[in-house]
């Protein structure tokens, strides 16, 4: 796969690039935040995303397991009642066609989250869907060691 373009070079990025700063400093838990872009990043299979919020998650103490079972949250006790709301709000968003948010998702978040924080998330999900899409479209490539690249 080849990018389609140098998209982080591109000054018409500079809007999106604030928001994500904006959600990202506006108050909840780092590691919250990156539980949340890396699930939209697997169900949108984004690798550009995914490789990088790994990294990021890593950084700030995500322990392996559980971001290798993040795909599979609901049968796994190594997240918190809080963590799981976010990340059926997380689905239920980026699923927005096929699930129409779901109040029970709705009142789930209402009891670990106050409105304020309920809208930073709903931000946070916006913002990574958002680049989910634009690394998509645009074909970003994540880095590669050359001596594990695929032929």
């Amino acid at each position: 796969m080849k990018p389609r373009l140098n998209l982080f070079n591109n000054p018409a990025l500079q809007p999106m690039i604030k928001m994500s700063d904006s959600v990202e400093n506006a108050g909840l838990e780092k590691s919250l935040l990156e539980l949340v872009k890396m699930r939209s990043s697997q169900i949108n299979h984004c690798a550009f995303c995914l490789d990088m919020h790994s990294k990021d998650a890593r950084k700030n103490g995500e322990t392996e397991q559980r971001l290798y079972l993040l795909d599979a949250w609901r049968e796994s006790p190594l997240y918190s009642d809080r963590e799981r709301a976010a990340l059926a709000w997380t689905e239920a968003l980026t699923l927005i066609s096929e699930t129409q948010a779901p109040d029970a998702d709705y009142e789930a978040l209402k009891q670990h989250f106050t409105e304020e924080e309920m809208v930073q998330l709903t931000l946070m999900i916006v913002t990574i869907n958002s680049w989910n899409r634009i690394a998509i479209g645009f074909r970003q490539v994540h880095p590669v060691e050359k001596d594990r690249a695929a032929a």
